[in-house]
């Protein structure tokens, strides 16, 4: 596969609007890289062949261990290309952790990959994709810090130790906000993840009730969509509280695309 060069991402951001929504998160990581470089995460973004790519694949650089946390994330115009690439190529050390983020659709050409190659593999999440075009109907708060990582990572669902150095990436380098309390300390927040989305809204249980949350998505959706940034987000299929948040605010969903995580090996 050919590594993709600055030249080529200011390219590829145009040509994948023309894909969306089955483009839609490989757009938002191409987007992070386009406005802020490599400091956060660095990745490979790979394509098949160019310009006339049919498979993308964007692929994290494993510096340290907290590095295999981070999610491998796939586009491709055709189920079969990408089978062929997963299934007759090195691109991916099949030997390591993996966290790769897909359409759902690709699940049944993923166990076949994943039998041949002889790994594990299972299904770690499936989310809604809901889409906000429209900002103008939304309603100042402070951004989250790097004292605050311990907090945001204890309070996530997938938070553990390996979790640490993506979440203080995201904090140090992409967009969020959070609402203080009286002793300048987060009590709700919301993150901007490597593909764009948004994500980690969470409320500190003795907090909830007062609207922070939608206070702090209107407020996020606003800035990125200020920014040029494309503004959506993943909702899990059985989070029902936050779909319907989202929906309130306008986001729609995008009934044609599901997203999925599918993870080989053991972390």
């Amino acid at each position: 596969m050919r590594q993709l060069t600055t030249e080529d991402l200011k390219t590829l951001e145009v040509d994948l609007k023309n894909y969306f929504p089955q483009s839609l998160q490989v757009y938002g990581c191409i987007v992070q890289l386009n406005r802020n470089g490599q400091r956060a995460d660095p990745v490979c973004v790979l394509a098949d062949q160019w310009p006339e790519f049919r498979v993308l694949l964007i692929k994290p650089e494993f510096r340290e261990k907290g590095d295999l946390f981070k999610d491998m994330t796939v586009f491709s115009k055709n189920d079969i290309y990408l089978r062929d690439l997963l299934a007759h190529s090195d691109v991916i050390d099949w030997k390591m952790f993996i966290c790769l983020a897909a359409e759902l659709h690709h699940e049944k050409m993923l166990e076949f990959v994943a039998i041949n190659r002889g790994v594990p593999m299972k299904k770690e999440s499936v989310c809604y994709m809901l889409v906000l075009r429209d900002p103008s109907k939304l309603s100042h708060l402070s951004s989250l810090s790097e004292s605050h990582l311990a907090l945001v990572n204890r309070s996530w669902k997938f938070g553990c130790e390996d979790s640490k150095l993506m979440i203080k990436n995201m904090i140090l380098n992409f967009p969020s906000c959070c609402v203080l309390d009286s002793d300048d300390q987060p009590v709700a927040w919301i993150l901007n993840d490597a593909s764009s989305a948004l994500g980690m809204l969470y409320t500190l249980p003795e907090h909830r009730g007062k609207g922070y949350a939608k206070a702090l998505v209107a407020v996020m959706s606003k800035t990125l969509h200020s920014q040029d940034y494309p503004v959506y987000c993943f909702i899990e299929e059985e989070n029902h509280l936050s779909y319907s948040l989202f929906t309130s605010l306008g986001f729609t969903e995008e009934p044609d695309y599901r997203a999925a995580w599918f993870v080989f090996n053991d972390l």
